[in-house]
């Protein structure tokens, strides 16, 4: 739920055996036994190794011989944000027609190859980037560089391939957007929050453009795009990185490099004034969203409040005992759900979001109320040290047990480089919120909770009928029998 660090840790618990889940669990109670824990740098810089290919390719490498395995990852520094008016989601169907077959592979036979070498794929796309990855054995890795590679340079982008699948694509927006009450709570925000900044377009795109894309739309942004001085090649496991250089200049080293568009700078204009929207949806509870502005990390060693910020997240919404659900859950009882949320680590700007649903017979007015006087009370009093600490210790053994997955390690590496870090500031940015203090979380509370950076977002809840019930299930069906991969 916090920033980068949350998606690691979810990541890496869906890869968990039942073994390391056990080995999870003895981790987590010794962190809160011992909340003065601490993390060494795991001997990551030891074995960790880069290199630049001849096209311009970032390669990382990171050797873990701990089990026969190894994860592949191709990253591309391009994102929806990179989108322009008018073909809003051609960043998301460009990963999807990248599972449709290139001249010397076959429509969805990139999965099954695969598949067949033991392993699994898949991909995704958010504002900042487009990523792919494998999982295999340590044997089949050349393999699949082979296939990442081939599908980097010769994508088919057959017009009969893009035409099934942009309808699967809008099937997908239906079912993930349009029928989910909260995303479109949370697609209507960002189109009020942000008024310049692409991050106002939705990732999957508005259905408008979607219904009016091409193909030819898709083959300009992946020949815009996709090139290998445009990527970076993560590889983490039971591999030689000396091997895995010589295979990527085999491979992705034989690619021409290619002319980059130019990166426009997208300047969001100061907001001067609170902001408020409404969205009536078929819902069973009211939401509430107040999402303020906040600074993204511009510099890991100088900077200090995306430190403090991240830090303030945690201690409100770490844990069951944390400020937010103990007050508003347990004590007062008005609210169902509470979240916060907080990532510093974007190309653009950042959001400090609160999201909770009220308990029935309590009112939003009443949530809203509940909410601020948390945090005027962490302005007014800050936190306490055991606080700050059990927030530490979390944060750090979220770090050990990101450890015991490869694909958690490339996911750090891989988002790291290619918002521009690097990977060896993982350790960096560990230290540096081991120093955030409680006077550095009392004044950030202070700083950026004002009203004048907000704009809260409210559900009002609709009914729902017995017909449009049914139609959301059978397109629930339609997106899961028809996935690209």
């Amino acid at each position: 739920r916090h920033g980068w660090r949350g998606i690691l840790r979810n990541l890496t618990i869906l890869a968990y055996t039942d073994q390391l889940m056990r080995l999870r669990f003895v981790i987590q109670l010794l962190a809160f036994l011992v909340p003065s824990l601490t993390l060494g740098a795991g001997h990551a810089a030891d074995n960790t190794f880069e290199t630049t290919l001849g096209n311009g390719m970032r390669v990382v490498v990171r050797e873990d011989h701990r089990a026969p395995t190894a994860v592949q990852m191709v990253w591309y520094r391009v994102g929806s944000m990179d989108e322009h008016d008018g073909v809003t989601g051609v960043a998301h169907v460009t990963e999807h027609m990248m599972f449709k077959g290139t001249p010397r592979i076959g429509p969805g036979e990139f999965n099954r190859r695969v598949a067949a070498l033991g392993g699994r794929d898949n991909a995704f796309t958010s504002t900042d980037y487009t990523a792919y990855f494998q999982q295999v054995p340590a044997s089949q890795l050349k393999t699949v560089m082979g296939l990442e590679a081939d599908r980097m340079r010769h994508l088919t982008l057959d017009p009969a391939g893009y035409s099934k699948e942009i309808q699967v694509i809008m099937e997908e927006r239906r079912m993930r957007t349009d029928d989910q009450s909260s995303a479109r709570v949370y697609e209507a925000m960002n189109a009020v929050v942000w008024q310049a900044h692409p991050y106002r377009r939705p990732i999957i795109g508005w259905m408008s453009d979607l219904e009016q894309m091409t193909v030819q739309d898709v083959r300009d942004w992946y020949r815009r795009w996709y090139a290998p001085n445009n990527a970076i090649l993560v590889v983490v496991g039971d591999v030689s990185h000396q091997q895995v250089f010589d295979w990527a200049r085999q491979t992705y080293g034989a690619i021409p490099a290619r002319a980059l568009p130019e990166r426009k700078q997208y300047e969001e204009p100061v907001q001067a004034g609170g902001r408020q929207l409404e969205v009536k949806a078929p819902a069973d509870l009211p939401l509430l969203i107040m999402a303020w502005k906040a600074p993204r990390l511009n510099d890991p060693r100088k900077d200090v409040d995306p430190y403090a910020l991240e830090m303030l997240a945690q201690i409100l919404d770490g844990h069951e005992a944390a400020r937010l659900p103990a007050a508003l859950v347990r004590e007062q009882q008005v609210a169902v759900s509470v979240d916060a949320s907080y990532d510093a680590t974007h190309r653009g700007p950042g959001l400090f979001l609160l999201q909770s649903s009220p308990r029935p017979g309590h009112s939003v007015a009443e949530l809203e109320q509940s909410i601020r006087a948390v945090l005027a009370d962490v302005a007014k009093n800050g936190v306490t040290a055991q606080e700050l600490k059990r927030a530490r210790s979390q944060l750090q053994s979220s770090e050990i047990y990101k450890k015991d997955s490869v694909m958690g390690q490339a996911m750090e590496i891989g988002m790291l480089e290619t918002l521009g870090y690097g990977w060896q500031s993982s350790t960096l940015m560990l230290d540096r919120l081991n120093q955030v203090t409680e006077s550095d979380v009392q004044r950030v509370a202070q700083s950026y909770f004002t009203d004048d950076q907000l704009t809260m977002a409210r559900l009002v809840p609709q009914p729902l009928d017995a017909a449009e019930l049914a139609a959301r299930a059978k397109r629930a069906e339609s997106v899961q029998a028809g996935g690209r991969h």
